[in-house]
């Protein structure tokens, strides 16, 4: 029967997951130049629309409808067709089935609007819009139906991932790999001045991130229960733990605590723990908080030193980040929060071997669908604008308009 309570924790959560798209905006405008601040607020809230769109079209159907050989969906629910507001379908006994679609769309959503962080300042509006419509139906559809769709293969093997690891971080990141190998580097990096141009910006991000991962995350058991209140208290935890290890390091190697670390930080911790969010409890979310900081950073100076243009470090914090969380659902699964043989039917050794099953499947797939994307669409559209519009900024060559019209603001 459908449950009030469920229904208004789903759609608040749906709702909390909306938010972290303007979240994610200012967060990424922040760590940008100034010249090129609209655009990239730009290319996160257009998928709002575009990827809204296409999810209800066909996207939620491919990935969630009636299983074809355990590979993708078909479209028997294209344009929510059968897809109820008022019964439940087959996802969740006491929501309404569009309950479940609408909360899943801002996932699939917000995924290809993390991998704008990798070729920020340099990719044509035009070609990013295609981007977002081939890589959300392409990659992401088949990956949700792999893990979490009836029938999937990979959550058929016993993969678990409750909240996202695999289907969006490790996605996003591997797809943010991809992209900085093919787009190259931006004119003039490490030649020009590229900090942050809007710090509060990137705090404000970061809370909004923050704020709505708790629907993110305790909005994913699909019900207003236990489950969702463990997922929310670990959330918080891993996210405020990866923050202050990201602090103390800046700190002790560069004796200044740095504001865009500890917001970096925060957004660390939250993508590391999505995965294991609704397995684990309090102290084992503290070690994932840890490792996330640590490893994160590492990937961060790692990235620096080999001179990759993951512009604002989607690889480093998503792809790094939900790999160890995908790793961690096996090492800590039961641990402080329910037991090993309520959450699966496997050993802590099988379970561990079937998350890097999924960290290979899930990485493989995005790194080279999102390289045959990229490459068709070099070769027709193309990616890059040319040298003159990134030198003026993407602000005024791709939308005519300016975050900052007066030039003593910059």
């Amino acid at each position: 029967m459908i449950d009030s309570g469920d229904v208004a924790w789903v759609l608040t959560s749906s709702a909390l997951v909306f938010i972290m798209v303007p979240g994610l905006a200012f967060f990424y405008a922040g760590l940008v130049r100034s010249k090129n601040a609209l655009a990239t607020l730009m290319q996160s809230f257009i998928a709002l629309a575009i990827v809204g769109l296409t999810w209800v079209l066909w996207g939620y159907s491919l990935a969630f409808g009636p299983d074809i050989g355990g590979f993708i969906g078909n479209l028997k629910w294209a344009g929510l067709h059968g897809v109820s507001a008022v019964e439940a379908g087959p996802y969740a006994a006491t929501i309404p089935h569009q309950t479940f679609m609408v909360f899943q769309a801002k996932f699939a959503i917000i995924t290809p609007a993390l991998i704008a962080g990798a070729f920020a300042e340099r990719i044509k509006f035009s070609t990013f819009v295609i981007f977002i419509i081939a890589w959300s139906t392409i990659v992401y559809t088949p990956l949700a139906h792999w893990m979490w769709g009836i029938g999937g293969w990979l959550g058929g093997e016993g993969a678990l991932d409750f909240a996202g690891g695999a289907v969006v971080h490790i996605s996003s990141g591997a797809a943010a790999l991809a992209a900085a190998i093919v787009f190259g580097r931006r004119l003039g990096l490490g030649q020009v001045e590229m900090a942050p141009h809007n710090v509060p910006f990137v705090v404000l991000g970061a809370g909004l991130l923050w704020f709505g991962w708790f629907g993110f995350n305790a909005g994913s058991d699909l019900a207003s229960a236990g489950k969702a209140t463990s997922a929310f208290v670990v959330t918080h935890i891993s996210a405020a733990t990866a923050a202050a290890v990201w602090v103390g390091l800046d700190w002790a190697l560069h004796r200044r605590p740095s504001v865009v670390g500890a917001a970096t930080g925060v957004v660390a911790g939250l993508a590391t723990i999505t995965p294991a969010s609704g397995f684990v409890g309090p102290m084992p979310a503290l070690i994932i908080g840890l490792g996330a900081g640590a490893l994160c950073y590492a990937a961060v100076w790692i990235k620096t030193r080999v001179k990759l243009d993951d512009a604002l470090d989607v690889w480093a914090i998503h792809g790094v980040g939900g790999i160890w969380g995908m790793l961690a659902v096996g090492l800590f699964i039961g641990v402080g929060f329910m037991s090993l043989g309520e959450l699966t039917d496997l050993s802590r050794g099988a379970q561990i071997l079937r998350q890097l099953m999924a960290i290979g499947v899930s990485f493989g797939w995005a790194f080279v669908t999102t390289l045959a994307i990229l490459f068709l669409l070099k070769y027709t559209i193309g990616l890059r604008v040319d040298e003159r519009q990134e030198e003026e900024g993407l602000d005024i060559t791709q939308h005519g308009e300016e975050a900052y019209p007066n030039p003593g603001a910059r």
